[in-house]
């Protein structure tokens, strides 16, 4: 197996990664938002919160 970031050799102790700086590149690219899963926007997320009616919060 090879690392997902760089394509190294994966070292046992950072598996899948090759090393904590792989490890770290891969979990920045999350927080970020570099990696999203494609799909359709969820109804209540594509209204603006002016549209939402008094009695209504988004969760």
């Amino acid at each position: 197996m090879s690392c997902p970031v760089c394509g190294k050799e994966t070292d046992p102790k950072f598996r899948p990664f090759c090393s904590k700086r792989c490890a770290d590149v891969d979990l920045a690219k999350w927080l970020n938002g570099s990696y999203v899963i494609p799909g359709d926007i969820a109804e209540e997320e594509e209204r603006a919160p002016e549209d939402w009616a008094p009695d209504q919060k988004p969760h």
